[in-house]
């Protein structure tokens, strides 16, 4: 089909919507793109067309907007789903592109430091070669130079025009600007480290910049939030007691936006901030590092099928033994490395909830509102070792991070009065740095046992694991490889790691406000159900008037488990951008949440 040839698709398919394609890395031509889209809002249509004619054909009588006539509400419902279908999947490349824009900028002034480090000695072609290979370390600037990388090597682009191609697609301006400046340097022959070392400066204070539009971009959310799902809910609270007090206990007309609309209206929320805005790196990436006596020897690999079988397999139960042990000698270092682990445990522990549910004890022990405390409890028990791991892992990771520059600094201090990086491993090593202490005396254990300083270095980084400690490590590890100078570079680790850490506590500065503001909103929700369900209730029991209290606290206890799942991930997504940092906050609000509806309301 050729799509050139329908004036609608040409407007659609401009050279802005081209261009934010190619941006967000997605590999398909925009022509084929916005085919997907209309096949996937049209195939939407059809299945809201038949659901509507299954409520009339079976006389459901569901009507989205009661005061409306349903042909004319089942329209307007029709209409505003595919319509906001069709958008979010066509502007979705515009969304990702501004999600990548943000993440070059706030990693680009960690990039470029490490550029600075490996100019010294490194081909500029081998820079960008080394950083495409460090995704962990860089991120979407590590994916930008990788496109570079790609066309030099498999297209046979020359270095020049593989960085022009790069620069007419990136989503970021200051990236952009750094290649072209880049191509003019490489061309005079101008010095790239002088060139690195300034331009590290100047994309600091643009990270800077970043994160202020960053917070803004949270406040608006937050704000958006609070007046959607926690104003809107408060309104539905009061048209349930309204309807009991005018005699019409049923709410059915409420359904569709309490069950469907809430949870809907949250996750979009939730994803936007996950496109638009960098999460809190807590991965912890290792690398596999093999080894041997003869690293430099090439076995044939013909040769591998000489060994003898039964030998292999003893070699690798053994290994795996030698794993289990470890794992048993130290199982929360590794049940806070890995997700999974959580996962089956709250799985687990899920299992356990629902057979208390169906053998009847969960009843004996909660008799009111039994399944609406069946599910608070099934969600919060799943969630419960995620979030234990997530949290310990930060807890892990802050230690790290905050014993990390002084541990560089010591190291500068001792180059400073002479002595060999090994040495000042070896003293450190002796002293107590927190949390670091255990991993500097393998370090230093290694580097007595013959291993190289540098490959020292990067086993202790590869044990820790952490970005923002590998992002240091490997940068001292690369200089140590190419220059005994190390005072400069230690400085610019030291000060690299140092302006990361002011960005994050900004961060969580600005985030926490916003945090608390959930937690206010929830709690105005909560009194306000507490309120209507009792203090406004009683001061009808003069006038000797009945109603039915128990539909009203049911519907209420819905909308608040649903609003207390959400808001929790949404508390996470506003201080971390991670759904994880909100599992703790889901808890604690279902937890509120049942405690107010099953004990005092």
């Amino acid at each position: 089909m050729n799509l050139m040839n329908n004036p609608l698709m040409n407007s659609l398919n401009n050279d802005e919507f081209k261009k934010s394609l190619k941006s967000a890395h997605i590999p398909i031509t925009s022509e084929d793109y916005l085919l997907l889209v209309i096949f996937g809002t049209v195939l939407v249509g059809l299945v809201l067309i038949l659901l509507i004619l299954l409520n009339f054909l079976l006389n459901i009588n569901l009507n989205p907007i009661p005061f409306l006539d349903p042909v004319i509400s089942m329209a307007i419902v029709f209409l505003v789903i595919v319509g906001t279908v069709f958008t979010l999947a066509y502007t979705y490349p515009q969304m990702e592109c501004s999600g990548r824009k943000t993440r070059i900028e706030l990693d680009l002034p960690y990039a470029v430091t490490y550029m600075q480090a490996l100019s010294t000695t490194m081909t500029l072609f081998s820079i960008f070669k080394s950083v495409a290979e460090n995704y962990d370390l860089y991120g979407e600037v590590s994916e930008e130079c990788a496109m570079i990388v790609r066309d030099v090597e498999y297209f046979g682009d020359d270095l020049m025009v593989a960085m022009r191609n790069v620069q007419s697609t990136t989503p970021s301006e200051n990236f952009s600007e750094l290649l072209n400046d880049l191509a003019m340097v490489f061309k005079t022959g101008g010095s790239m480290t002088d060139f690195f070392a300034s331009k590290s400066e100047h994309y600091r204070e643009t990270a800077l910049q970043e994160l202020d539009n960053t917070l803004k971009t949270m406040e608006i959310m937050a704000e958006i939030y609070v007046t959607a799902f926690v104003a809107g809910p408060i309104a539905i609270m009061i048209m349930i007691v309204a309807q009991n007090l005018s005699g019409q206990s049923t709410v059915d007309f409420l359904a569709p936006l309490m069950y469907i609309g809430l949870p809907i209206g949250a996750t979009a929320m939730v994803f936007l901030l996950y496109i638009m805005m960098p999460p809190d790196s807590l991965t912890i990436s290792r690398k596999a590092l093999p080894q041997a006596e003869y690293s430099d020897t090439n076995i044939d690999p013909g040769s591998m099928m000489l060994v003898d079988e039964k030998f292999m397999k003893n070699f690798e139960s053994h290994r795996n033994l030698l794993r289990i042990r470890e794992i048993l000698r130290n199982p929360m270092k590794y049940y806070v490395s890995d997700y999974q682990y959580g996962l089956v445990f709250g799985v687990i522990l899920a299992c356990i909830v629902v057979l208390l549910y169906y053998n009847g004890t969960l009843a004996s022990l909660i008799p009111a509102y039994t399944f609406e405390a069946f599910i608070s409890l099934l969600v919060i028990m799943f969630m419960l070792p995620i979030a234990f791991a997530y949290e310990a892992r930060s807890h892990y990771l802050k230690k790290f991070e905050s014993q990390l520059p002084a541990f560089l600094r010591e190291i500068s201090d001792m180059k400073d009065m002479g002595m060999t990086l090994q040495s000042a491993i070896h003293i450190i090593a002796n002293s107590k740095i927190g949390v670091l202490t255990r991993e500097v005396k393998i370090t230093s254990t290694e580097i007595k046992m013959g291993t190289s300083v540098s490959l020292a270095l990067y086993k202790l980084e590869e044990r820790i694991g952490l970005v923002s400690v590998k992002r240091a490590i490997s940068l001292v590890v690369k200089a140590s490889e190419i220059t005994d100078h190390l005072h400069e570079i230690l400085a610019i680790a030291i000060g690299d790691l140092e302006h990361f850490l002011k960005m994050k506590n900004e961060r969580f500065g600005v985030s926490f406000v916003y945090v608390a503001i959930i937690y206010l909103s929830l709690g105005i929700f909560l009194y306000s159900a507490y309120q209507l369900n009792v203090t406004f209730i009683e001061s009808f029991s003069e006038f000797n008037l009945n109603f039915n209290v128990s539909s009203n606290v049911g519907e209420m206890f819905h909308i608040s488990i649903i609003l207390a799942l959400f808001s929790g991930l949404m508390a996470g997504q506003l201080s971390a951008n991670n759904i994880l940092a909100g599992l703790k906050h889901s808890i604690i609000f279902l937890l509120a949440t049942g405690v107010l509806f099953i004990y005092i309301i």
